[in-house]
C-alpha cells in the first residue's frame, strides 16, 4: 500500500513546507504553490489537500476526487470549500481555528487607523508631489463607541487592543450574549449601527449573513462614522455600500474582504474616494502564516499517521 498523496495548493511556510515533505509517512508533492488545471491533474492520486483563501473546493474538484479523504483549510473561514456536499463524498474538513485571529484583529485595526486619520489618501496626496495638511484633517481613537457586528474570537482580541484608548464597546452577536470587558455591553444590531463611531464587522459568511449589511443599516449610521470590514467579503450589500459612500451617508469605510476575490477592476468600489480597501491581508503576516502552517502540518500527521481527525468543521 502506497503512502498517501498530500497537496498543498495555495502557498506554504517554507520550513513547515519542507518539514511535511520530509515525514516518511507521507507523498507530499513538491511544490506548494499551484493552479487550478494543476489541482485537478493530481486529484485522482490525492487523498489530502491543504488549501487557503484561493483554491475553490467545490462540486467540480471534489467530483473528480477519487481518493481524497481530507481537506484542511489553512484559517478559519471555509466559505471556499463546499462542507456539505464533501461530506456527502466522504471527504472530511478541518480548519486552523484561532492561528491568524491575531493579525486578522491588528489588520482590522489599522484600518480604523487608516480612515480615521485619512493616511491612505495622504500618503498618495505626498506621491504626487503635494502638500496638503488642511485636507487631512481626521478623528482620533480615544473616547469614541465602537460598534461590533459579531464578538467572537477576533472581535474580542479588537476590543482588547483598543482598550488602551478608553473606548466604548457595543456588539451584537446571535450567540454571544455576555463578555468580562466591563466597557462593552451587548446591544441590537440597529443601535450598534445608529450610536457608533465605527462599526466593524466579524461575522462568518453564511446563508443567514450573506448582504446581511444593508442600506437599512448603512443609513442608521452617524454621518461623521466609518465602517470596517476585515472578516468576510459578501456580508456587506457592496452595491449599497457604494451609494451610501458616494452619497456621504457615511464619513468613511476600510475594507479588506470583498463579495467576488480577486476585487473586479469594474467595480464602482475603486472610483471612491472615502474608502481604503486592501487585497484581503487579513492573515498575511509571517507569524500568523507559521501559526497556521504549524497547525496544519500537526492536523495531517495526526489524521493519516495516528488516524485522529483534529479540528473537524461540519455543514
Amino acid at each position: 500500500m502506497g503512502r498517501p498523496v498530500i497537496v498543498v495548493s495555495d502557498g506554504f511556510d517554507k520550513s513547515l513546507f519542507e518539514q511535511l515533505k520530509k515525514m516518511p509517512e507521507l507523498d507530499v508533492h513538491p511544490e506548494s504553490k499551484l493552479s487550478r488545471d494543476q489541482v485537478m491533474e493530481l486529484l485522482p492520486r490525492m487523498e489530502g489537500l491543504i488549501v487557503r483563501s484561493t483554491t475553490k473546493v467545490d462540486p467540480a474538484l471534489l467530483d473528480k476526487a477519487q481518493k481524497l479523504k481530507l481537506v484542511i483549510r489553512a484559517g478559519e473561514g471555509v466559505d471556499n470549500i463546499d462542507v456539505k456536499y464533501a461530506n456527502t463524498k466522504g471527504v472530511k474538513v478541518a480548519n486552523t481555528p484561532g492561528a491568524n485571529s491575531n493579525s486578522a484583529a491588528e489588520h482590522a485595526i489599522s484600518l480604523m487607523f487608516t480612515v480615521l486619520r485619512k493616511t491612505a489618501w495622504a500618503h498618495a496626496s505626498m506621491l504626487r508631489g503635494e502638500w496638503e495638511k488642511t485636507k487631512f484633517n481626521g478623528n482620533e481613537m480615544a473616547g469614541k463607541t465602537v460598534g461590533f457586528v459579531g464578538f467572537g474570537r477576533i472581535g474580542q482580541i479588537v476590543a482588547r487592543r483598543l482598550a488602551g484608548f478608553e473606548i466604548k464597546v457595543l456588539f451584537f452577536d446571535p450567540v454571544v450574549k455576555s463578555c468580562d470587558l466591563a466597557y462593552a455591553k451587548a446591544a441590537s444590531i440597529e443601535d450598534v449601527f445608529k450610536l457608533s463611531d465605527i462599526v466593524t464587522m466579524h461575522m462568518p459568511l453564511m446563508d443567514s449573513t450573506r448582504k446581511m449589511i444593508t442600506e437599512k443599516y448603512l443609513r442608521l449610521m452617524k454621518k461623521t462614522a466609518i465602517l470596517i470590514n476585515a472578516a468576510r467579503g459578501g456580508i456587506v450589500n457592496e452595491d449599497d455600500l457604494f451609494t451610501c459612500l458616494k452619497e456621504g451617508v457615511i464619513r468613511g469605510a476600510g475594507f479588506d474582504v470583498f463579495a467576488n476575490e480577486p476585487l473586479q477592476k469594474d467595480s464602482r468600489l475603486l472610483i471612491l474616494e472615502n474608502i481604503v480597501l486592501t487585497p484581503h491581508l487579513g492573515a498575511s503576516t509571517d507569524e500568523a502564516q507559521f501559526r497556521v502552517g504549524e497547525m496544519a502540518v500537526n492536523q495531517i500527521r495526526e489524521f493519516f499517521v495516528n488516524n485522529k481527525l483534529l479540528n473537524e468543521v461540519k455543514a
